[in-house]
């Protein structure tokens, strides 16, 4: 450990100027308060650091809404060009937006705007994209296969957006860019699902359910190579992982815990509480609490709409009193697991416990 008074001795010896060794020691201070500020067990998470982040965020949308209205005033009693006027409009919006970018995310550092403008940004994008490449004769008659390019390329242009801002969210919204592409490639292969449920359980006809699968173990990957880059959890790279695991839960959620629900059987329930095991085992060593809720919230939603049933009213019941014990004894049982598997995992790229 590096004392205040060894940067005084490099200061004074010429090694560090006064505001190396300054920025050295705001580092140090937030590489160790950055958890030691929060309750034990806690998980780091920021959706806005002040009221006038909100404030911000409304005059976005109202700004946002008026910019459509505008916009679809301007086309009422239009034959034709209104292609056109969308692709331009859009244009021009997404020269806005990225100004806005400018000042919002890369000079005031805020949390809030930073999302609201992703959001905006992916949807003027998908806008103009779509007016330029979609065709909406074929859409009317049930031929999706226009909308690829433009949502692949939507997608493209959010992780462009990224590169410059590095958003957190919008590395969610890159990864939902990626299944529905990767769910309508699926689709124009093997046609449009028969049900709902076919998009989420392995019985189904179709590959919707092994297209999730894989996407879904693709996402939590990358989730975490961010998380492991940074253990300490005090910079971006940690609210990417965060934002990504959101993702990725509910999507190995649709082809391993439900379809196990569907079956209705002893057998399939003993692997259902299994597999809810493994979730929960993963979620507590690399210290995502938002990866577990994401999935077991995926689940109760399904359950209670698609799924709707005596039986699946008890497992929501035991998911509500299995979250609220885990809560409540999360750092115990972390503590347990990493000296558990201290000589497996790479405990030292892990969040440290309390």
């Amino acid at each position: 450990m590096i004392s205040q008074d060894d940067l005084r001795a490099a200061v004074g010896s010429g090694l560090l100027s006064e505001a190396q060794a300054a920025s050295l020691q705001a580092l140090a201070h937030s590489r160790t308060g950055a958890r030691e500020g929060l309750r034990e067990g806690d998980e780091p998470f920021e959706l806005f650091k002040g009221f006038n982040e909100i404030f911000i965020v409304i005059g976005l949308i109202i700004l946002a809404s008026g910019w459509i209205a505008f916009t679809g005033l301007s086309l009422v009693g239009q034959i034709g060009g209104f292609q056109d006027k969308i692709i331009w409009s859009a244009l021009l919006g997404a020269g806005i937006l990225w100004g806005l970018s400018e000042y919002f995310i890369r000079r005031r550092r805020m949390v809030a705007p930073a999302i609201a403008l992703s959001i905006l940004f992916a949807g003027n994008a998908g806008s103009g994209l779509g007016s330029f490449f979609a065709e909406p004769f074929m859409i009317a008659q049930q031929d999706y296969s226009s909308l690829s390019i433009p949502l692949g390329l939507t997608t493209l242009s959010v992780f462009v957006f990224w590169l410059r801002f590095k958003v957190p969210f919008a590395m969610a919204l890159i990864a939902l860019g990626g299944f529905t592409h990767a769910l309508l490639l699926a689709g124009l292969q093997a046609g449009a699902p028969e049900q709902f449920s076919d998009l989420f359980l392995l019985s189904a006809n179709g590959p919707f359910a092994l297209v999730t699968l894989a996407l879904g173990l693709v996402v939590f990957a990358i989730a975490m190579w961010f998380d492991l880059s940074d253990p300490h959890r005090v910079t971006r790279r940690s609210a990417q992982g965060f934002w990504l695991h959101v993702v990725a839960a509910p999507a190995l959620v649709n082809t391993l815990a439900l379809s196990l629900m569907n079956q209705e059987t002893a057998a399939a329930d003993i692997l259902l509480l299994g597999v809810l095991a493994l979730f929960a085992l993963v979620a507590i060593v690399i210290d995502r609490r938002s990866f577990l809720i994401a999935a077991i919230g995926y689940i109760v939603t399904l359950a209670s709409t698609v799924f709707d049933g005596e039986g699946t009213a008890v497992t929501v019941l035991a998911l509500g009193v299995f979250l609220v014990a885990l809560g409540a004894f999360w750092t115990r049982i972390r503590a347990a697991l990493l000296s558990l598997f201290s000589g497996i995992l790479p405990i030292h790229r892990l969040p440290p416990s309390h």
